[in-house]
């Protein structure tokens, strides 16, 4: 259902990166905000549509017959994106370089990448993998003690790891029963939403590697629309209790030209409706990589409003800038 548009608008605020965000992937954030360093431009951000989005579903025989049908785009997805990270790795030049944003180098960014890659073929082949505790506190001293015990840091067996650990999670999704439930890092979640975590999850860090190297980044709407299962999933999950106390209030959030979602705050919890809410207090409409890119933890407001990117309206647009800050990065 469309809101109609209030005359009073404000535009999209977010927490800063390390502080507030749907998911940061458990890195650690050295920045307030991520922002050009030395003379490396600003990746481009897509805005058209990717052909990813296009519906082709990629189905496979599970073991009792039924297929696994991931969502339409989600497969080509997975792989082009690791495909996209590993040659921004193969063009690398010196993996010790920092990354913008961040405390680690490219080579640890890259290193945390292959093995959350591997970790999650593990467990999408039902295979235990223990990783923290749930908490975003607890997944970041896990990515540190692997990180700490893993030594590769070299650029072309990184990008190697990445390509398989790919592959090898989409081979192991193909044996899962659709509506099986697979036991995760963030909480349980079936084959489909395990899949968009992954796409997340490699989105946010070849954002990292591509800005570390001053290359365009590979987030586009087609591959942002693949993230909202997770996102939508993991929302709840990862609330703020001390940011959400006392507030009640119904949310929607729009993509510029594609999907949109309910969110509604009430004693104390979130819950997320796959359509808008009606009558919603404040709608937060965004350019999508911009959306994902200020979930991640990886982009402040500004320069999004600046470039026109993400603006609000509704009864109470004034709670935009609130939402970002309701949830704690994993």
């Amino acid at each position: 259902m469309e809101e109609t548009r209030s005359v009073s608008e404000a535009r999209v605020g977010t927490a800063a990166p390390g502080e507030a965000g749907l998911a940061n992937c458990g890195q650690p954030s050295s920045t307030p905000e991520p922002r050009n360093q030395g003379n490396a431009p600003e990746p481009e951000v897509a805005s058209e549509r990717s052909p990813l989005a296009e519906p082709v579903a990629r189905t496979a025989k599970a073991p009792d017959g039924e297929g696994t049908t991931l969502s339409p785009g989600l497969d080509l997805a997975i792989r082009d994106t690791a495909a996209d990270i590993a040659a921004l790795l193969r063009g690398a030049t010196d993996t010790g370089r920092s990354v913008p944003g961040l405390t680690w180098t490219v080579g640890e960014t890259a290193a945390h990448l292959a093995q959350a890659n591997v970790l999650m073929a593990d467990v999408a082949a039902g295979r235990e993998r223990v990783h923290g505790d749930g908490t975003p506190g607890g997944i970041a001293e896990a990515n540190a003690r692997v990180l700490a015990t893993y030594g590769e840091r070299a650029a072309g067996p990184l990008a190697d790891l990445i390509e398989a650990g790919a592959t090898s999670f989409l081979a192991a999704l193909a044996e899962r029963r659709p509506d099986e439930t697979l036991r995760t890092p963030l909480g349980p979640m079936d084959p489909a939403t395990l899949a968009s975590y992954l796409l997340t999850h490699m989105l946010g860090h070849g954002y990292d590697l591509a800005r570390a190297q001053g290359r365009p980044h590979m987030i586009d709407r087609g591959r942002v629309e693949l993230t909202l299962p997770f996102m939508k999933t993991v929302m709840p999950r990862v609330v703020a209790p001390a940011a959400v106390a006392g507030l009640t209030a119904r949310f929607t959030v729009r993509l510029w030209g594609g999907a949109a979602f309910g969110v509604t705050v009430a004693d104390g919890g979130v819950t997320v409706h796959d359509r808008p809410e009606a009558g919603a207090d404040c709608t937060i409409l965004t350019e999508p990589a911009a959306f994902l890119l200020m979930a991640l933890g990886r982009g402040g407001p500004w320069g999004a409003i600046a470039r026109g990117r993400a603006l609000a309206w509704g009864r109470k647009p004034w709670l935009a800038p609130r939402f970002p800050t309701l949830f704690t990065a994993p």
